[in-house]
């Protein structure tokens, strides 16, 4: 009797350890991101991956099931690049990162966020590429991506529709990429 006890006890404290972990995977694909970021205005400060969600965070909004909806880090200072781990957010519908010294390229990976309605990335360093990916965007209406170093154009790259109605890029971007 003593045993079953313990197996009882043993697979509900498995059970809830994955619990924990599933519930924390956007903080800590959030969490990802900070830890490449530079940030000398300590905006990030409260972000803090203990907690079974990231939805207290400063510059971070959620819907009714906890799930992160917006990114909000316009002209915060911040520098380094944007990371893959962002795909990971299957709620997201702004990730705005605007006016800061974001670099490097756009990764493929936020051409997963097919809940993203507006995505501002203009006034940083990003260079590279715009992936091709980002056609697969259907609910995006507004991008601005301008004042960076891209080349290419989006394009719609599946079948479901392309909501995008406004796109915002440097006119030399469209002439690189030709």
């Amino acid at each position: 009797m003593a045993s079953k006890i313990l197996v009882c006890l043993i697979l509900f404290a498995v059970i809830n350890i994955v619990v924990v972990v599933d519930c924390n995977s956007e903080g800590d694909a959030l969490h990802a991101w900070k830890t490449k970021l530079v940030d000398p205005n300590n905006v990030l400060q409260g972000w803090d991956p203990t907690l079974v969600n990231p939805c207290t965070w400063f510059h971070i909004t959620c819907n009714s099931e906890n799930s992160v909806t917006r990114v909000d880090l316009g002209n915060a200072g911040l520098s380094g690049p944007l990371v893959p781990e962002l795909g990971l957010l299957p709620n997201l519908q702004f990730l705005e990162v605007f006016g800061n010294n974001i670099s490097g390229g756009i990764p493929t990976e936020i051409g997963n966020l097919t809940n993203l309605v507006s995505l501002g990335l203009n006034h940083n360093q990003l260079s590279g590429p715009i992936p091709a990916s980002l056609g697969n965007l259907v609910s995006l209406s507004f991008m601005n991506v301008s004042d960076n170093m891209l080349a290419g154009t989006v394009h719609r790259t599946n079948l479901t529709g392309f909501a995008v109605t406004t796109i915002i890029q440097d006119p030399r971007a469209v002439s690189k990429s030709n």
